[in-house]
């Protein structure tokens, strides 16, 4: 009998959460052909990448947009019915499925509770329920306060364990977030590099997906008209505002390719000269897999993640940071230094990118444990 994994992300805001399920489903399938994943998404767009095959089922769930301030509210229905269809999607998938693993990633009942029906069922048919987590998740008091707070205090005894998809060197998430339960450090998740030769005076500009990429999208065509020499490629993302996309085309003209509702960079990454992108787990671990040595411009609301990773990351020497909002003229000197990391340099610094691979090896052990059938 097939091994069933069901992966839920909650996906409020980007792509980042629905991308590492999908990356780490897939792993589960290299791994053991003969598996069934179930991947269950509340990603509001459909982006190329994020499709049903043979054994690798997507299920969509109303989505719960995240606003500036953080809030979440729903898309094209009510907040609260939106969360119930959730939650009744959810249980009925469970029930059909009857998984041996569930992984849940970032927020362990949902973003509004809506899982712990279904939670609750798995656990009585036996499953593993694991928690996954990114690298770094907030400003540490927030997470504390988060951590601390009525929405976690069943986890210890719900959750059978806590993956992280990074390394504790950079982020303990014991000792600086107070996490309930000592996780296991997989590495990160990302996909594998492309063996490319990379185009000198190429700047690829990203921003994930592209909600709140206009700065960095500013910043990358003030560069561009800086350096006449040099070409450029703006990966705009599927929630790119199209103004901004124009406005920052319109300056540069033909030496700048915009591709629209771009996901997924790994190539793009892997032929430049140079990448200028935000500081989010996906496109900040795609540039560093391509073996770049990215110009990170973090944002800073609603939450403090991006800061952090890229302050950290460049302490560790692999990458540079400007504000939100820099001049082209203060940032352009970075593109003179050199911008490829050298061999070796990510495994010095610790970064481990196997983390699909390393996740995937204990969620096998953990099925062979569970006696859900």
């Amino acid at each position: 009998m097939a091994t069933r994994y069901l992966l839920y992300s909650h996906d409020g805001f980007g792509l980042g959460h629905a991308r590492r399920n999908l990356l780490i489903g897939r792993a589960v399938l290299e791994a053991d052909p003969g598996a069934e994943v179930t991947l269950i998404t509340g990603v509001a767009a459909r982006p190329g990448w994020l499709g049903s095959t043979d054994r690798l089922r997507v299920v969509q769930v109303p989505p719960l947009l995240k606003d500036a301030s953080g809030a979440y509210r729903g898309g094209e229905i009510p907040f609260e019915e939106a969360v119930a269809m959730r939650a009744a999607r959810f249980y009925r998938e469970v029930a059909t499925v009857r998984p041996q693993v569930v992984v849940v990633d970032r927020h362990p009942f949902g973003t509004a509770g809506e899982l712990r029906g279904g939670l609750g069922l798995a656990a009585d048919q036996g499953a593993a329920l694991v928690l996954g987590l990114r690298d770094v998740l907030d400003e540490p008091r927030i997470v504390g306060e988060e951590l601390a707070g009525e929405a976690w205090r069943e986890v210890p005894d719900l959750f059978t364990e806590v993956l992280v998809y990074g390394a504790r060197h950079l982020v303990d998430h014991e000792r600086e977030y107070g996490l309930p339960m000592r996780p296991r450090y997989c590495g990160w998740v990302v996909p594998a590099p492309r063996p490319l030769r990379p185009e000198p005076r190429s700047l690829v500009v990203a921003a994930g997906g592209g909600g709140d990429g206009g700065p960095v999208f500013d910043l990358g065509a003030g560069l561009l008209a800086r350096r006449p020499d040099w070409s450029g490629v703006l990966a705009a993302g599927p929630y790119a505002d199209h103004e901004s996309v124009r406005s920052a085309s319109r300056t540069i003209g033909d030496r700048l390719t915009v591709l629209e509702a771009a996901t997924g960079c790994e190539a793009l990454f892997a032929r430049a000269g140079a990448v200028l992108c935000m500081a989010g787990y996906n496109s900040t671990l795609e540039a560093l897999a391509a073996g770049q040595r990215p110009i990170l411009v973090p944002r800073r609301s609603p939450r403090r993640e991006q800061a952090i990773r890229a302050w950290r990351l460049a302490a560790l020497g692999l990458a540079d940071v400007v504000d939100e909002g820099a001049a082209a003229a203060e940032v352009d000197w970075l593109l003179d230094r050199r911008r490829r990391l050298e061999p070796g340099q990510l495994a010095a610094a610790g970064i481990d990118l196997g983390g699909a691979r390393r996740a995937t090896a204990r969620l096998g052990q953990l099925s062979v444990k569970a006696v859900a059938r």
